[in-house]
């Protein structure tokens, strides 16, 4: 599976953001689809994860009530909608996926995009 993540950049704190995730090589429909990211010298984090139907989604408490995954299995595409960013969701976001778990866990996620530069600025 490849992933490719697309739409990162600068943004003022309190603005929105969405990010993209295509995915190929795989039938997306057998995919659980996730958000990650890694802040500078931090650890990878959890941010969000959505259902191979998308009709399940389970968020971080960081951005429980902020950010709104959706996907788009007809575009083989994952969008993650950041909304009164903050700065410390400055990060790498990472796109990840799995087949099909039929859990909310976010755990065993087999396959990475290579990440894609949020910066929120106060």
């Amino acid at each position: 599976v490849q992933l490719v993540e697309s739409g990162g950049g600068l943004v003022q704190a309190g603005g929105s953001l969405r990010v993209s995730c295509a995915a190929s090589g795989l039938p997306f429909s057998n995919l659980d689809m996730g958000w990650f990211r890694q802040p500078l010298g931090k650890e990878r984090e959890f941010v969000a994860l959505i259902s191979w139907s998308g009709g399940s989604t389970y968020y971080a408490d960081s951005v429980k009530g902020r950010f709104s995954l959706s996907r788009d299995n007809a575009k083989n595409t994952v969008y993650l909608e950041m909304n009164s960013l903050k700065p410390e969701d400055t990060a790498v976001y990472y796109c990840a996926a799995r087949t099909v778990a039929f859990t909310m866990s976010p755990m065993r996620f087999e396959y990475w995009g290579q990440g894609t530069q949020v910066t929120v600025s106060s």
